[in-house]
């Protein structure tokens, strides 16, 4: 019987290719931050955002996925960077990278702000195609990114979550936390039925994340 939420695996060639082939060549660029929704791109263009509770490795699955080793830069202090980062894939996608949540070093109205911005990127963005939302595989599912989901619901956008840090855990404790993952997820209406692993360091499920990019449209 098939599990609620499997991980993705055994993709097309033909899906691998094309996803190698978007990303190739460093073609990825910073393009702005954006801290209001005056300030948001034209919305011309199929759009990926990528959210993730701090220390999640978030920089790092960017800059892996586009091969620009230092396009996304981890704030030194973590929970601070308040802008929504827009970069340019071609001319034909939008990455964006949506600050880190789950810390309250930010002044509250400061945190406040924020998360008004957020709402509405995520209800006002008809050409976001898909919200890739990181779990570290060493912790799963906490609250925090329970709410980010529940918002992401509310908002009909269909999110994934992307596994981070997959090396750092052994196979045994990865399925435990692979079960906790599945049944929260079996909670939000808006969470796609499949799983990415990934790993940064090693380059495991990049070449998956890639081909899922690529075969938006």
């Amino acid at each position: 019987m098939q599990l609620p939420f499997p991980l993705v695996e055994d993709l097309d060639p033909l899906a691998v290719e094309k996803g190698r082939k978007l990303f190739a060549g460093n073609n990825s660029d910073f393009l702005k931050g954006v801290v209001a929704m005056s300030g948001l791109p034209p919305g011309d263009r199929i759009e990926v955002c990528f959210a993730g509770r701090s220390n999640v490795g978030k920089s790092s699955l960017i800059n892996a996925v586009t091969g620009r080793t230092r396009l996304a830069r981890a704030s030194n202090t973590p929970g601070r960077t308040q802008e929504i980062n827009f970069f340019s894939l071609t001319d034909s996608h939008y990455l964006v990278d949506l600050p880190g949540y789950g810390y309250a070093n930010a002044p509250l109205a400061i945190v406040e702000k924020w998360q008004r911005l957020l709402k509405q990127y995520l209800s006002g963005r008809a050409n976001l195609r898909r919200a890739f939302v990181l779990v570290d595989t060493r912790h799963g599912i906490k609250s925090v990114d329970e709410e980010i989901m529940s918002l992401l619901d509310s908002s009909a956008v269909t999110f994934q979550v992307v596994m981070t840090k997959a090396d750092k855990v052994k196979d045994k404790d990865r399925q435990r936390i692979l079960e906790q993952v599945r049944e929260r997820l079996s909670k939000h209406p808006a969470a796609f039925p499949e799983i990415v692993m990934t790993s940064s360091e090693k380059g495991d499920g990049i070449a998956t994340l890639r081909a899922i990019i690529a075969g938006l449209d």
